[in-house]
């Protein structure tokens, strides 16, 4: 949204037919204030939030200058989101250091970051974490995170307890256990407007796939 706050697809969808079948103006769906009009307005509020040190608008500022190949732009971006508390900064910089996109490697910075992450509640980096737990044979600890995710409805950790049980290393009741959490958790997130998101999104991903191809097939036209 304009204001930097995080909205699911299926309210966002479910916020947007609202408003097109009413014929209203497009709103954030948080503060109410009309969209921006133009990419140079919307940078403009993208800018004051990042003036105001919006966590979310810093971070994503960063991932904008990654985009565009500057490096060690996004890097002190994030940083400042991750100073900042943003969990998904905190990813981006353990990332930074496990590729080293404008730094040196760092091994402990990389998982530093990783904790951080998972700690303020991101699956992709507690799945992580417990992938680097299990490539070090802590097992126990790696089936730890899996489980934490797991209920979380995160589907890769439980694909990593499914892999992990026959060998023994998760037992027979937090097995159960995690299975049935996950199962809950994958169906509180279901909603009509949720898979009308996904209906919408799988088009768009069709729509962006054919204009590829139509641009390919310009090219090889013009070369033949």
């Amino acid at each position: 949204s304009c204001c930097s706050k995080i909205i699911c697809n299926g309210c966002n969808i479910a916020n947007q037919i609202r408003e097109v079948k009413g014929k209203l103006l497009l709103k954030c769906p948080y503060c109410r204030h009309q969209l921006p009009q133009s990419q140079e307005e919307a940078a403009q509020i993208r800018m004051k939030r990042v003036e105001v040190n919006d966590p979310v608008a810093i971070w994503r500022l960063g991932v904008r200058c990654r985009r565009e190949g500057d490096y060690e732009s996004a890097f002190q971006h994030y940083k400042k989101a991750a100073e900042l508390g943003n969990a998904d900064a905190h990813y981006n910089v353990s990332c930074v250091y496990r590729d080293g996109e404008g730094v040196e490697k760092d091994k402990k910075k990389e998982v530093y970051h990783l904790e951080e992450a998972a700690i303020a509640g991101h699956t992709f980096a507690r799945h992580n974490l417990a992938c680097y737990e299990g490539i070090n044979g802590r097992h126990e600890r790696a089936v730890k995170h899996w489980i934490i995710n797991a209920k979380l409805g995160d589907q890769k950790s439980m694909e990593g307890l499914k892999e992990s049980y026959p060998d023994g290393l998760v037992s027979k009741e937090d097995f159960a256990a995690a299975l049935r959490a996950h199962q809950a958790a994958v169906d509180a997130t279901k909603s009509p407007q949720r898979e009308a998101a996904e209906l919408a999104r799988e088009e768009l991903e069709k729509i962006k796939r054919h204009r590829e191809r139509e641009v390919v097939a310009g090219n090889l036209s013009s070369l033949s």
